[in-house]
C-alpha cells in the first residue's frame, strides 16, 4: 500500500500527519486549523510552538501534558510571576524540554502577554487583527505548495518582537496561525479542508 493509500485510510488527511500515529491523527482531526478564540489556548500554543524551534511536532505533541503541569495550565497570570526558583524545577523537569532559553522565553512571553491583554482587552482581539479578523482560507493543493512564512506571519512576529516577545519568528509565528485557524492550511484532498471552509 502506498503512503498516498495510508493517508487515506479511512479517510484522507494531510500528508505531515504521521500515518498510524494516533496522537499525530487526534490533533490533526480535532485541533489543527480549528479558529482558537480562548486567550489561554494562544497562549499554550506560544509556548508549545516556541519549544518545538528545531525539534519536531510531534516531540512536543508527546509532551503537551508535562508542559500544562509545568506551566501552570498555561495560565499566562502565574507564568509571568516564575522566578529563579520555578526556573530551576523546569530546568529539572523530565516532562518538558529543558532548554533554558526556551523556559525564560515562555516567562518572559507571558509577561508580555498580560500588557497585550491590556492594551487590546484580550490577546485574541490583537491576534485576529493580522487577519482581518476572519481566518484565510487557502487551497493548497500538495504540502509543497504551503508557504513557510507569510507577510502576515511576517508582520505578526515583527509586531511581537518589537513589544519584547522571543521565540517568535515569521515561521515560528505562522505554525502559531495554522494551529489556531487564522489560517486554513489543510490541503485540498485533506477531510478537514471542506469541514474549516464553514468558518468563512
Amino acid at each position: 500500500m502506498s503512503k498516498k493509500e495510508l493517508l487515506c485510510e479511512p479517510v484522507c488527511r494531510c500528508h505531515w500527519v504521521a500515518s498510524g500515529n494516533k496522537l499525530y491523527e487526534e490533533y490533526h482531526d480535532k485541533e489543527w486549523g480549528v479558529p482558537v478564540h480562548e486567550d489561554k489556548k494562544h497562549f499554550e500554543f506560544l509556548i508549545l510552538e516556541g519549544a518545538q524551534a528545531g525539534l519536531s511536532w510531534l516531540t512536543i505533541l508527546k509532551r503537551r501534558e508535562g508542559y500544562r503541569k509545568a506551566f501552570s495550565r498555561f495560565d499566562p497570570r502565574k507564568v509571568a510571576e516564575y522566578g529563579e526558583r520555578q526556573v530551576a524545577e523546569l530546568l529539572a523537569d523530565e516532562g518538558i524540554i529543558r532548554n533554558r532559553l526556551k523556559i525564560l522565553s515562555a516567562i518572559n512571553n507571558a509577561r508580555h502577554f498580560l500588557e497585550v491583554q491590556e492594551e487590546y482587552g484580550s490577546f485574541d482581539q490583537y491576534i485576529w487583527s493580522f487577519v482581518g479578523g476572519a481566518p484565510i482560507q487557502n487551497h493548497w493543493k500538495s504540502m509543497k505548495d504551503i508557504p513557510a512564512e507569510t507577510k502576515e506571519s511576517i508582520a505578526l512576529s515583527k509586531d511581537l518582537k518589537k513589544r519584547g516577545f522571543t521565540f517568535v519568528g515569521p515561521t515560528v509565528m505562522y505554525a502559531h496561525m495554522q494551529a489556531t485557524g487564522l489560517v486554513n492550511d489543510h490541503t485540498v484532498d485533506c477531510f478537514r479542508y471542506q469541514e474549516l471552509l464553514k468558518n468563512k
